[in-house]
């Protein structure tokens, strides 16, 4: 074989190996962007960054197979009053406020078109629209789990219907996407 092909081999190597890395990283700073702080998360809790991105690719995936909707004007009426009404609640009972924003968060998921059979699962679910906001839905989901067994103060309730609150808001607003309009 003359030089000449086997540099040109070598030279059709490497740039199938840059091409390839290339875009890897390009799908990679897609993962970063689209899930937020939840592509860290995940990478941390994976057996490696590869089976971590696979996973979140199975959510996109598992996600753009859902019939996800915007609510009507009067649905994002009717939750915000509902909110409020769950807030006054907590000036009396924290404890059944913080449930009652659980149960409305979860109603609001459902009406939008997000499957609600399983926390874990609602987790994975809004990690693809939502991953900015999921920290706080995990903080208040752990709080309320609590709340059950009257092992968490005020002060700890008061912050569940904080982190609630983000997930509402992000939610009720349709979870809209820059560029996207709100209906």
């Amino acid at each position: 074989m003359s030089s000449g092909i086997v540099i040109a081999i070598i030279v059709v190597v490497v740039l199938i190996v840059l091409a390839v890395g290339v875009w890897m990283a390009v799908r990679r700073r897609h993962l970063r962007e689209r899930f937020g702080p939840e592509y860290e998360r995940a990478v941390e809790a994976g057996d490696s960054r590869t089976a971590a991105e696979r996973d979140l690719r199975a959510r996109e995936q598992r996600h753009d197979d859902l019939d996800l909707k915007p609510l009507p004007s009067s649905a994002r009426q009717q939750y915000a009053q509902e909110w409020n009404s769950v807030q006054e609640h907590f000036v009396d009972r924290p404890q059944e406020a913080v449930g009652e924003a659980d149960q409305l968060v979860t109603r609001l998921m459902k009406e939008r078109g997000y499957p609600t059979e399983g926390y874990e699962q609602q987790v994975k679910d809004l990690s693809v629209e939502h991953g900015r906001t999921l920290e706080h839905y995990r903080a208040a989901h752990e709080v309320n789990a609590r709340a059950g067994g009257q092992q968490t103060t005020t002060e700890e309730l008061r912050g569940a219907m904080v982190h609630y609150r983000a997930l509402f808001d992000d939610l009720l607003t349709n979870g809209d996407r820059p560029g996207q309009q709100r209906a």
